[in-house]
């Protein structure tokens, strides 16, 4: 009896040995990271190799699936780019319908309707509309966007909605069992799950400035609408919410990339409470250490971040780091690369006070460092909607002009380069006059509206052909 138990062990690890072989055969393609539009416009998903589980996933499951949304966005059709043409030969069919150019996944994080999603889910939008599990849907607000993070934050009007509690990513072993869990544009939601496979990584695809990329990767497989779904843990905890893949085509591949929960958390707290990231800065320019720069800085230990550069005037400067100083760990995390650097400091806000340990000629120091805002001080960085980002320039209205097309006031588009007028529909030429009903006769009058406007702004104008027209754009 026992003779036979042990062949027939021995035969199940034989095909379990085979059935590895053919799976690894299937997916052993080279890829490159890349980031996948779900429109013309927005369509980033998170697609990976498949992974079969050895336990029982039902309960974090069923956790997780009722607190991830799908995310709907809609734009403004636009006409030909030229208002006299449009108004002769007829501007195309329902040309200031919305209509939608994207959608994702979302994940609820308050009972009363707080939800988290990709910045580029939302990105260029004029409408947002969030679809429960239970598809009941809502018309939602965007609080703020992150786009250094890839990160967003709505709100729907409801209450006694599921959430998910947040988990702890730091805890996350490679080679843990995670799930992916999204709500794309077809279904109600999908469930799959994968191993850690890489933390703190940094594949460079945020392109804005300061931009904050230490992503947890895993192998979970996922379908095309998971932007913005949620990374859980076995015990329904969410450790990320899911951005991007690695592929060559955008169909299913291998690895996926989630923002780690310890990221997500602070950012989203700091949109709620003030409207905009209060992103710390420690003021230095820094790279991973290798062996060659160890040699050449004569530092024994290679462990941690080369300084090589101070940002005048920088929190780090003041503080007393010098350039060629190598940054091991702060508030006694050690740090080996400048994903998991930039990740520790990012947990933090302006004013707070860290402990910096170096190795400065071989020599273990600890300082202290007060850091600073991205404007270079201490305090609160405010909510701002800058003009810029209507992506116009603008210009006085004659009095002839005024006179001909009957208007007492307005300020005059001259030139579309992109942003929130392009996205709008807006052609050049058009001849804002009232923003939220109040008159516009010049740039700092639209400066003065966008600043006290919380949401969106509903514009009035009309065009040189006397067409009047109206659009609606959120900020």
């Amino acid at each position: 009896m026992k003779a036979k138990r042990i062949f027939a062990t021995m035969i199940i690890a034989v095909l379990g040995g085979i059935t590895a072989v053919i799976i690894y055969d299937s997916i052993n393609d080279d890829e490159q990271v890349t980031i996948i539009q779900e429109s013309s416009r927005m369509r980033y998903v998170n697609l990976s190799s498949q992974a079969s589980a050895p336990s029982d996933f039902t309960i974090a499951a069923e956790m997780s699936v009722e607190a991830v949304v799908h995310v709907k966005t809609k734009a403004f059709r636009e006409g030909s780019g030229n208002p006299l043409f449009d108004y002769f030969f007829g501007a195309p069919e329902n040309s200031n319908e919305p209509r939608v150019v994207g959608y994702g996944s979302g994940v609820i994080l308050t009972s009363d309707g707080y939800i988290v999603t990709n910045n580029h889910v939302i990105e260029g939008s004029q409408e947002v509309e969030v679809v429960l599990n239970d598809r009941r849907a809502f018309d939602a607000t965007i609080v703020g966007t992150d786009p250094t993070t890839d990160l967003a934050v709505l709100k729907i009007t409801s209450s006694n909605l599921p959430f998910l509690e947040f988990g702890n990513s730091d805890l996350l072993r490679l080679g843990e069992w995670v799930l992916a869990v999204g709500n794309p544009y077809n279904l109600t939601s999908t469930v799959t799950a994968g191993i850690v496979s890489a933390k703190a990584r940094n594949i460079n695809i945020l392109r804005a400035e300061l931009a904050l990329e230490s992503f947890i990767q895993t192998d979970a497989a996922v379908n095309p609408g998971n932007s913005g779904g949620a990374l859980v843990n076995t015990r329904g905890e969410l450790v990320g919410i899911n951005a991007a893949i690695a592929s060559r085509t955008g169909a299913f591949t291998g690895y996926s990339f989630a923002i780690p929960v310890s990221i997500v958390q602070k950012v989203t707290k700091d949109i709620i409470e003030y409207g905009a990231v209060q992103r710390a800065i420690l003021g230095v320019t820094i790279v991973e250490l290798d062996a060659e720069q160890a040699k050449n800085y004569d530092v024994n230990d290679i462990n941690g971040v080369l300084v090589t550069g101070l940002r005048p005037e920088g929190a780090a400067i003041d503080a007393g780091i010098e350039v060629h100083d190598v940054i091991v760990a702060i508030n006694g995390v050690k740090v080996n690369s400048p994903s998991e650097l930039q990740e520790q400091v990012s947990r933090y806000r302006p004013n707070d006070k860290i402990s910096v340990t170096l190795n400065r000629k071989n020599k273990k120091i600890q300082m202290e460092v007060v850091l600073r805002n991205t404007k270079g001080g201490t305090g609160i960085i405010e909510k701002e909607i800058e003009i810029s980002s209507l992506g116009a320039s603008f210009d006085k209205v004659t009095s002839g002009d005024k006179q001909n097309l009957g208007i007492s006031s307005g300020v005059k588009v001259t030139d579309i380069r992109g942003g929130k007028f392009r996205s709008a529909g807006i052609r050049e030429g058009f001849i804002v006059t009232e923003i939220n009903n109040e008159s516009v006769d010049s740039v700092e009058d639209i400066e003065k509206i966008l600043g006290d406007s919380d949401g969106g702004v509903y514009i009035e104008g009309v065009y040189p052909n006397g067409l009047i027209a109206y659009y609606a754009i959120r900020l």
